[in-house]
């Protein structure tokens, strides 16, 4: 078993990746909207914003999507959990 793995580290065909194979394609990694001196600020009351970070569900859409730093995402889902707390977002989205 051994001389198999010695044989595929030896011999540069066996590693390379099969014919027609491609790199994964890495996107730019986008910067968080809440940071900068523009940012708005994340608020409860603010509906239009946050309704931007709701699926259409309803769900809070997670932060490897929006960008969102882990800080201003525990920011942004307790205020959106605020505003359904207090109606001001639904909790789910019938069709």
């Amino acid at each position: 078993m051994s001389d198999r793995n010695e044989e595929i580290s030896l011999n540069p065909a066996l590693r390379r990746p099969a014919v027609g194979a491609r790199r994964p394609f890495y996107r730019r990694r986008k910067s968080c909207p809440f940071s900068g001196p523009q940012a708005p600020k994340i608020d409860y009351k603010d509906v239009r914003l946050l309704s931007r970070f709701l699926s259409e569900r309803g769900k809070i859409v997670p932060s490897r999507i929006t960008a969102v730093s882990a800080k201003k995402q525990r920011e942004l889902a307790n205020a959106i959990k605020r505003a359904r707390f207090l109606a001001l977002l639904p909790y789910v989205i019938n069709d």
